[in-house]
């Protein structure tokens, strides 16, 4: 049902310069779900996200979030509506401890009570945080840095938490970590679009999914139905 729908994206066009990278993309998030948007390196995801989320100039197109129109919202804007992004990289504050970057997550809130309840509620999602609390973000390993940045994005308390290629750079035994969050943050009620190269394992948590190549929407359905299509299989699973 339409009411459903937090995050709806219609005709996205993305361009840098004379180049298209993102062509005419329509996709919809429902409350509740995992989303997962697959596709190989180069094929506009992040453009696309990142367009979504108020980073990247839109050519064309209409986004709408929990039924309003936000395209040429500032980041900072759509934060405080609820629709938060981890960005594919981390981009923890390196010179910040762990805490400090939890609650630069915070920033757009000014209940202090409820700033300190999350950040317990964090440390329960992320034991290893906890351990760490003092320790500069910069001096963490990448799977850690992951973590941190996943929970910085949770002390937003988004609608819709928005996941860059979380599993990118990180150790085959992190992954299985970040994915086993992945799952958890979902299945506590957070609503989730995750985007990710790693097609099995981001059709294996997700409701639904998209495949996304040369900027382009060229698959959409049930996630196990994508995981079993032939050619989702040869094209992004290696058979």
């Amino acid at each position: 049902m339409a009411e459903d729908i937090l995050l709806a994206v219609r005709g996205l066009r993305v361009a840098y310069g004379g180049i298209q990278a993102v062509k005419g993309v329509s996709f919809e998030v429902r409350a509740g779900e995992l989303v997962s948007l697959i596709g190989a390196n180069g094929a506009g995801k992040t453009t696309t996200l990142k367009a979504v989320t108020g980073v990247q100039p839109v050519a064309a197109g209409e986004i709408e979030f929990m039924g309003r129109p936000i395209k040429g919202q500032g980041a900072w804007d759509l934060v405080r509506q609820g629709l938060v992004m981890v960005p594919e990289g981390r981009g923890v504050f390196a010179r910040m401890t762990i805490v400090e970057n939890l609650q630069m997550g915070a920033f757009v809130r000014d209940d202090k009570p409820g700033i300190a309840a999350d950040i317990d509620k964090v440390f329960a999602i992320f034991p290893r945080l906890k351990e760490r609390a003092q320790q500069l973000a910069g001096t963490m390993s990448g799977g850690e840095q992951q973590m941190l940045a996943m929970g910085r994005a949770l002390m937003a308390r988004p609608k819709v938490l928005l996941l860059d290629e979380p599993s990118m750079g990180l150790s085959p035994l992190m992954v299985d970590k970040i994915f086993e969050v992945v799952h958890d943050i979902h299945a506590r009620g957070t609503t989730v679009l995750l985007v990710e190269q790693n097609a099995s394992r981001a059709l294996g948590l997700a409701d639904r999914g998209y495949v996304m190549d040369s900027g382009e929407i060229t698959m959409s359905g049930p996630a196990r139905t994508l995981l079993e299509d032939p050619k989702v299989r040869a094209a992004y699973l290696g058979e």
